[in-house]
């Protein structure tokens, strides 16, 4: 099942900093709601929800993107393996270089 694409869900985040309720979907999680969160004004997010880790997915250029998870609450960002590409299937989604591995926010 695939939705429009993250450009349009950021679409409404007119500033960094307001989060707004969201869908989620990780390889490891599977589908969950979460809020999103416009990190700069180049489409740079947060996913966050409740018993999930909080992924930041940083845009390294059109396209491609550096991804940081928090796995406990008040714990460090770790830097995933890869760089995330754009999905062609899904433009909400970024999918690992090294893993394979998928997120996704809608």
């Amino acid at each position: 099942m695939r939705r429009l694409g993250l450009t349009l869900a950021l679409a409404g985040l007119a500033t960094p900093a307001l989060a707004q309720e969201a869908r989620c979907f990780t390889t490891d999680d599977g589908e969950y709601p979460c809020s999103l969160e416009a990190l700069d004004e180049v489409g740079s997010f947060r996913t966050s929800a409740p018993g999930k880790p909080t992924f930041e997915v940083w845009m390294d250029a059109p396209g491609r993107a550096v991804v940081g998870a928090v796995f406990e609450p008040g714990g460090r960002s770790v830097s995933l393996p890869g760089t995330y590409n754009r999905s062609e299937e899904d433009g909400a989604c970024w999918v690992s270089d090294a893993t394979a591995a998928e997120l996704c926010a809608w």
